[in-house]
């Protein structure tokens, strides 16, 4: 396979990379008279002085030297980097989409509105009774789900026996973070030899002291709970909830509801399951959605309907505010505009495509995939070459690699998802990817990348001494 090359600055004299503004041309602006203390006066300012064409040149090459879902497949498993609609972008850059968060009821009516009418959507979609929108990320969705079962124990004066959250080993990392962020302790769930669920073993782990089970359905391994039932009575009947991590609703689109299978509470990913850009940080949301019996513990303020007017409630035992305002207005308009542009139809289109480019990739890849049948994303074994830097030498192809070492129950892991949003010809492109690797020998992919902007980091370093500013650099 033809290799990739990403473009890059080659000049030597800037060490190969993109100069920064201020070391391209800069001129000095001198203090005025001000009434400000001198504490807070400096003693003049240099600032970038470039014409517009080439500060539109700079932010261009830039971007040249990134990689972006608009650049090529980025099949990241779990995180599902799909391609965003253009149309979103547009709707979200109106102006009339510009809304003080504080901004009055009787004159945010339309506003109002995309949030009641969301609220709808999501909660048919997941087989939920009520939903609140503030969430402003996945991870703050859970804790804020979490916080709701705590409510509803405490409620029902069962909150002091009930101090554990159980998970499976093959959960995202941030369910364990959010049931302890809590406060509470966690029993680690190991999952079967089919990489699923152990009935036997979660009979054994639940008891008075289980206050939920945190599960995704598919899990991470994309495969489907198939006793979710029986899991749900086992939780259940030792007087527990079900928590869903809505990671993987794009494989349930239109077909299956975790309301139905018997969760009590979820959160959606919407920057995931809806086409909102993600990843680095932001922007997100996460909503969560609940059954009947918990809408009275959901955060405050709640949007309602009054006759034809929107209004904002608070519910009775609301656990409280989980965000400045109603959550991630933009994003959240985005989610409204996918869902409504999609319909029922298209939804339920998105899930079957998303399995069929999962299975239809599995089938291209020369690699060993031990747990099937999947559905969204497969879980491939890099086998004998460190998956990291299997994963590094995809980038010299042009495309962006899977997640790598997770989850541990397979060795070297290798987490693929590309999505419903890719053609053949890609899926095509990323399957000779992974085999132009495996074809590799492990000292040349020791190496990678090479054909990329940047090349290899010290991971280690990168994460205990991270470099966050030009500032860092020039001390």
């Amino acid at each position: 396979m033809q290799q990739h090359r990403q473009a890059k600055w080659n000049d030597t004299a800037s060490e190969g990379h993109e100069p920064l503004l201020s070391e391209k041309d800069t001129t000095r602006y001198e203090p005025t008279d001000t009434h400000l203390p001198d504490e807070l006066t400096r003693e003049g300012v240099e600032l970038p002085s470039l014409s517009e064409p080439e500060l539109v040149r700079h932010y261009t090459r830039l971007s040249q030297m990134n990689y972006g879902i608009d650049s090529g497949p980025y099949p990241l498993g779990s995180c599902t980097m799909k391609y965003n609609p253009k149309f979103t972008e547009d709707l979200a850059a109106l102006p009339s989409a510009t809304v003080h968060p504080d901004r009055p009821s009787k004159s945010a009516q339309g506003t109002l509105q995309i949030y009641y009418e969301l609220q709808d959507y999501l909660g048919r979609i997941g087989g939920m009774d009520a939903v609140t929108l503030q969430p402003p990320a996945g991870a703050a969705g859970e804790l804020t789900g979490i916080l709701i079962a705590k409510a509803f124990h405490e409620y029902n004066g069962e909150a002091d026996p009930r101090d554990e959250i159980i998970v499976p080993s093959s959960a995202h990392g941030t369910n364990f973070a959010s049931a302890a962020m809590a406060g509470y302790d966690i029993v680690e769930l190991p999952a079967d030899d089919d990489g699923r669920v152990d009935l036997d073993v979660l009979s054994a782990a639940v008891g008075d002291s289980t206050a939920a089970l945190m599960l995704t359905n598919p899990n991470t391994l994309g495969l489907f709970e198939r006793d979710i039932e029986d899991i749900a009575e086992i939780v259940h009947d030792a007087g527990g909830l079900l928590y869903y991590d809505g990671a993987n609703l794009n494989a349930l689109l239109g077909r299956a509801r975790p309301g139905d299978m018997g969760f009590d509470i979820m959160h959606y990913n919407v920057h995931k399951t809806f086409a909102t850009p993600h990843g680095g940080g932001g922007p997100g949301a996460g909503p969560i959605g609940v059954r009947d019996g918990l809408a009275k513990f959901l955060p405050s303020p709640q949007v309602g309907e009054e006759g034809e007017e929107y209004t904002l409630f608070d519910p009775e035992e609301s656990i409280g505010k989980v965000h400045g305002s109603m959550g991630n207005w933009l994003v959240l308009l985005k989610t409204h505009a996918y869902i409504s542009r999609l319909g029922d139809t298209g939804l339920t289109d998105t899930s079957a495509k998303a399995v069929l480019n999962a299975n239809y990739l599995a089938s291209q890849v020369n690699l060993d995939v031990p747990f099937e049948p999947f559905h969204h994303e497969f879980v491939a074994s890099a086998a004998k070459k460190d998956a990291a830097d299997f994963a590094k030498k995809m980038l010299d192809y042009g495309v962006h690699p899977p997640t790598t070492k997770w989850p541990e129950i397979v060795d070297e892991a290798l987490m693929t998802e590309p999505t419903e949003a890719e053609s053949r010809k890609t899926l095509d492109q990323l399957a000779a990817a992974f085999n132009s690797v495996d074809d590799e020998g492990e000292d040349v992919i020791s190496e990678a990348p090479n054909a990329t902007a940047a090349k290899r980091i010290d991971q280690t370093k990168a994460a205990r001494e991270p470099v966050l500013s030009w500032q860092q650099i020039s001390d």
